[in-house]
């Protein structure tokens, strides 16, 4: 599965998912800086999932009609990046088939998954 990690993303998160085998860009080596709807050509250019902590996509993605890849915002506040790591890369894996084409939010709760239409 590819991703593309936002520049808001904990750099371990970035790890994991490329040590569990997961192709993984990173805004942050590629193009720091570019807002949010660049970041959103980007992934839907290289067919990427965006990986990200800003709010910020949901509403490109529905208030906008943008279309996407697909989304996992990410929602762990409080908790260490090598802990946001390991809840990212177990739900990731766990959830890897269903994450194309959804807007997923990843909490330390709960993991939704919505079909974008």
């Amino acid at each position: 599965m590819k991703f593309l990690g936002d520049e808001n993303l904990d750099w371990q998160i970035v790890e994991r998912l490329r040590l569990d085998g997961h192709e993984t860009l990173y805004v942050v080596e590629m193009e720091p800086g570019i807002p949010d709807d660049e970041v959103l050509n980007l992934a839907n250019n290289e067919g990427a999932i965006i990986l990200t902590s800003d709010k910020d996509f949901g509403e490109l993605v529905f208030r906008l009609c943008r279309i996407a890849t697909g989304v996992v915002l990410i929602r762990l506040f409080g908790l260490s990046a090598n802990d946001k790591a390991e809840i990212v890369g177990n739900a990731i894996n766990q959830h890897a088939d269903e994450l194309l084409g959804a807007f997923t939010v990843i909490s330390s709760k709960s993991i939704r998954i919505r079909k974008m239409t």
